[in-house]
């Protein structure tokens, strides 16, 4: 079995969006937030695409439909994935705009899009409920409405925040995912606007270097999620990091670890090491895995993550470093739990999903 943890879908337009935003901002969304065509977030379209089998003359579909059909041809069918997560696009940038209301607005918008679009198409698709992080208390109400839809197995927003999702602020998303027994993911993106750089110290001049550091929020995610007591709050939880790279993580760890032995009681919540709250909390999907000259570094890498226990496939479908299923460099006693068993433990949604459609596994 193969369960992507990454596979963005998008529109042809964002004019699909018009009946589904709330009436109060429609006016603005169709007249005043609309770059260009194909637009509707404050994001510029970045060429993203695979310069290999995912061409853009290959994905610049015109209709939703296309958007979909592309899909099927180049990674669902030929990759024999079982089930496909979908984590949205151009919405992810929804939680870059000052106005929290207009973006939470988007954002639900695209939700009810994708539930009425999207996963009528094809059953091999689940979803994420996309939020917008700076409007808390609206993401709460969202997650608590449509949260027990069987088919949305996780929570989603970009790794670009106004704080570090530890932060208090941030608590009625966390306990509101908790109600509903779904994992908190981030997804590389949403940066800039009132968010901060994705890099200490400001921008950087080339893209390509601004590509390898974009690890550096999730490094902040993940000690502020600990040091302020979420998992102790809500033990329940999952924090699914995508995109982002994995190989930074012990390092992290280690100081972590060091500093609360002898620091600790400036944080009397938090009960354990960091590494025990990481190990048992926190999840992060292959893609884009870094790619030492020795292979063997970052098997070692990865083994003091337990990675086979905490890392899940994506393709990060249909962008320019997409990895296909049988490039991903990991140990093989590791495939069939970080192709699907890892998935069942973190989304439970997904193993009673698979039970409906008659195709029942146990991960153990």
């Amino acid at each position: 079995m193969i369960i992507d943890c990454d596979v963005h879908n998008d529109w042809g337009s964002a004019e699909c969006l018009i009946p589904y935003i709330d009436p109060n901002f429609r006016e603005y969304f169709t007249r005043g937030e609309q770059p260009g065509p194909k637009g509707a977030f404050p994001h510029a379209h970045r060429p993203w695409l695979h310069p290999e089998d995912f061409r853009r003359s290959d994905i610049d579909p015109q209709t939703d439909l296309e958007h979909y059909t592309v899909m099927r041809d180049k990674l669902l069918d030929p990759y024999g994935i079982d089930i496909a997560i979908l984590t949205g696009e151009e919405a992810l940038e929804a939680q870059t705009l000052a106005n929290p209301h207009y973006s939470h607005a988007l954002v639900e918008a695209y939700n009810r899009w994708m539930i009425d679009f999207w996963l009528p198409l094809d059953d091999r698709f689940v979803a994420s409920l996309m939020i917008s992080a700076s409007a808390p208390h609206h993401a709460a109400e969202m997650i608590r409405q449509y949260g027990d839809h069987p088919r949305i197995v996780q929570v989603i927003c970009g790794s670009g925040t106004y704080r570090p999702l530890g932060d208090p602020i941030y608590h009625p998303i966390w306990e509101a995912c908790s109600e509903m027994n779904l994992p908190l993911a981030i997804h590389l993106g949403a940066q800039g606007g009132i968010n901060y750089n994705p890099v200490a110290n400001g921008p950087v001049t080339y893209y390509w270097t601004l590509h390898a550091m974009l690890c550096q929020p999730a490094m902040t995610h993940v000690a502020s999620t600990i040091a302020q007591g979420v998992y102790e709050k809500w033990p329940n939880m999952k924090f699914v990091i995508i995109e982002c790279g994995v190989s930074w993580l012990p390092s992290v760890l280690w100081r972590l670890d060091a500093n609360y032995k002898a620091l600790r009681k400036e944080t009397p919540w938090v009960k354990r090491l960091p590494s025990a709250y990481a190990r048992d909390h926190i999840r992060m999907t292959t893609q884009p895995l870094e790619q030492p000259s020795n292979p063997e570094w970052l098997e070692q890498t990865l083994t003091m993550i337990d990675g086979k226990n905490t890392l899940m496939f994506a393709s990060d479908y249909p962008h320019w470093d997409f990895d296909a299923p049988d490039q991903i460099g990991i140990p093989k006693d590791w495939m069939d739990n970080v192709m699907w068993k890892n998935q069942l433990e973190t989304f439970p949604k997904i193993g009673a999903y698979l039970a409906q459609r008659g195709l029942a596994v146990a991960a153990d």
